[in-house]
């Protein structure tokens, strides 16, 4: 008998659902089905193992689980493939090894769908944008995978259709406007906004959308709400779009009119830079051909957005992972290769601002690893080494350090500037396996700084200087650590890297602290000033807990209280907390410190904790994990906060 075709078309925007092609509704019977189905829509025609079905469908799996699963897909295929005869092989939801995998097509997929849509209208001019995103938004029937809400496996994807969507009706009242309908605008803007507060652009073209419609008060009032939110909510200013906005309202600049075809320019030089980028981007998106070289070329743009503050790294950070997983979709492991290695952003600091997402990368990383021929692609490899390297961040294990060592021999043998610099952050990563290694981390910190001044690597230039001022203070080289801070700011001014600056007002006030002497309260004045600064420069893995470190480390120098006043320790709370509250914590459960700058002055806790505790045991394991530190100041090698000496500590100890 020959099989009967019955095209199936299946809706994630929204309760998972599946229907024919005339609208009739599929029976997916129980729960579970649902979630076979939402979890083979998720993984986008991959194979999906039955080991992973059962981890995501079972928080404990019970016995018989894989059975379970297999009866579903048994289930869930006579319902999604009715045409098909008995023992006739499947075409749809097929078999392959031990796991399964939904072979729907693109056109058949309500999100997939919309995600093509939404890139189609990135070249695509106002009315077409319009009728576009008029029928892809009302393919929303609610939330992505609105009856899974807690299916972790369903996270990201919802997250990312989520953001897709935003991003749609932004673009589509950028169309509205363009279109000189500003008051259609409003109403979507204004629900836009209420629903997702956050999102700046919202705001602006809500702003525009007013101003535009003859209702400048409204549009300074919306400002102004969205200012009040902020910074009540976040604690945060408004962007420059939103500030360059109100000031452009106020004086009634005539470049926020929309401009007649064929109008002449008579923008500010800023608006000129901002023509350019705009024609620049429109002209990319037209010729740069398919979504392959749009993905490198994204990841690129994403490296220096990553350099230009606390929005710009926000951005790209989030922005990265999606590019990952959209070129591992590809299934493509050179593409792979190459869109994780392309993002090549100096790092200085061995805590990661985002540790899931870290870890997302390198499991990324060492699965394009895994699927690279084993010969050829060297440079490829390289740059995945040396991610795994860089994005492992203050852990014990050999792997990432392998992965360092590794990347800098192909580095240097492939004589690639660039990639020699990459490869060197990533060991300068891995250079805190044990403490007191400054000396080894001003070597790469100088490599740094030649390679960049011969080649012209201004980001990477930064970042050699950072780590040579971290090595100087860690020894307490004031005049030495001090050439490399000016250098920093220097280049950050030279080269519009404001975030380099964070790291050089944190060493100030170290200094004033450590090298001046200044008094109590405006060393603690200094440090909280430094604190403000990395707050708001979008890099959590720095400031967690930093300022609260710091502080204990000047009372505890400087003979002070150490009054627990409900400071934030963040990170750092399991090495402090036994400090203040002897007795709390058996020194013994202490854990080893993280592999990162902080190793030494977390030892150093450590170490007063055993010894308040009189724990030999402990105060031995102390001693000998800050023994090859006895030349530095515990902490100082972060060049943002000291203990003091670690020689004297060790003297503590051994007197104990």
């Amino acid at each position: 008998m020959a099989a009967v075709t019955v095209r199936i078309r299946f809706g994630v925007l929204g309760p998972v659902t599946a229907h024919t092609a005339a609208g009739e509704p599929v029976a997916l019977r129980g729960p579970m089905h649902r979630s076979v189905l939402a979890r083979l829509l998720v993984a986008r025609r991959r194979v999906v193992p039955v080991t992973d079905l059962v981890d995501d469908l079972w928080v404990s799996p019970p016995e018989g689980a894989v059975g379970a699963v297999r009866t579903f897909v048994a289930a869930l295929r006579r319902a999604v493939e009715p045409g098909r005869p008995p023992r006739a092989p499947a075409h749809l939801l097929v078999t392959r090894g031990a796991g399964y995998a939904l072979l729907a097509d693109p056109d058949d997929v309500d999100a997939w769908r919309f995600e093509r849509t939404v890139a189609d209208t990135a070249t695509a001019d106002p009315p077409a944008v319009l009728a576009l995103l008029d029928e892809a938004l009302a393919w929303w029937r609610g939330p992505a995978y609105a009856d899974l809400p807690d299916a972790a496996w369903a996270r990201a994807d919802r997250a990312r259709l989520t953001e897709l969507r935003l991003l749609a009706v932004e673009r589509r009242a950028r169309a509205q406007l363009d279109l000189g309908t500003p008051d259609a605008a409003v109403a979507d803007l204004d629900a836009h906004v209420t629903a997702s507060p956050w999102r700046e652009e919202g705001w602006r073209l809500l702003a525009l959308a007013l101003y535009r419609g003859r209702r400048q008060g409204d549009a300074l009032a919306v400002l102004r709400r969205a200012r009040a939110l902020l910074a009540g909510q976040l604690g945060v200013d408004p962007g420059p779009e939103l500030r360059t906005l109100e000031t452009d309202i106020l004086r009634q600049a005539p470049r926020l009119d929309r401009p007649a075809p064929g109008a002449p320019a008579t923008a500010s030089t800023a608006d000129d830079a901002e023509e350019v980028w705009a024609r620049t981007a429109s002209a990319h998106a037209r010729l740069a051909g398919g979504s392959r070289v749009r993905l490198e070329s994204a990841v690129a743009l994403l490296r220096t957005l990553a350099v230009t503050g606390p929005d710009g790294l926000r951005v790209a950070r989030e922005q990265r992972a999606a590019a990952v997983a959209a070129a591992e979709q590809l299934g493509d492991p050179e593409l792979t290769a190459r869109v994780i290695g392309a993002y090549d952003v100096p790092a200085i600091w061995t805590r990661s601002d985002d540790p899931a997402q870290a870890a997302g990368v390198v499991a990324a990383a060492e699965r394009a690893l895994a699927a690279l021929p084993e010969t050829g692609h060297r440079p490829a490899r390289a740059r995945l080494l040396a991610t795994v390297a860089l994005e492992s961040r203050g852990t014990r294990d050999p792997r990432p350090l392998e992965c360092a060592r590794r990347a800098e021999e192909l580095a240097r043998d492939l004589d690639d500037p660039a990639l020699l610099a990459f490869a060197l952050n990533g060991v300068f990563m891995q250079s805190c396996h044990r403490t007191g290694r400054s000396a080894a981390r001003d070597a790469i910190g100088a490599e740094l700084v030649a390679l960049a001044t011969r080649h012209g690597l201004p980001t990477v230039e930064v970042l050699g200087h950072l780590i040579r001022l971290q090595a100087h203070a860690a020894v307490v080289d004031v005049a030495g650590a001090d050439r490399h801070a000016d250098a920093v700011d220097d280049l950050g001014r030279r080269h519009d890297l404001p975030l380099a600056g964070v790291f050089t007002a944190w060493y100030r006030a170290l200094r004033a602290d450590v090298a001046e002497r200044v008094p109590d309260a405006e060393a603690e004045r200094a440090y909280r000033t430094a604190a403000y600064g990395s707050e708001r420069a979008g890099m959590p893995g720095l400031h967690d807990g930093l300022l609260a470190l710091a502080l204990l480390g000047l009372r505890t120098r400087r003979g002070l209280p150490l009054d627990d006043d409900g400071a934030d320790y963040g990170p750092y709370e399991p090495w402090v907390r036994p400090v203040l509250d002897p007795g709390g914590t058996a020194p013994a459960d202490i854990p080893d410190p993280p592999a990162d700058l902080l190793a030494e002055a977390l030892w150093t806790l450590v170490a007063r904790a055993a010894t308040a505790a009189g724990d030999r045991a402990a105060m031995a394991r102390a001693r000998d994990a800050l023994a090859p530190a006895v030349g530095e100041w515990a902490g100082a090698g972060s060049g943002l906060l000291t203990f003091g000496p670690v020689a004297h500590q060790l003297d503590l100890l051994d007197g104990a």
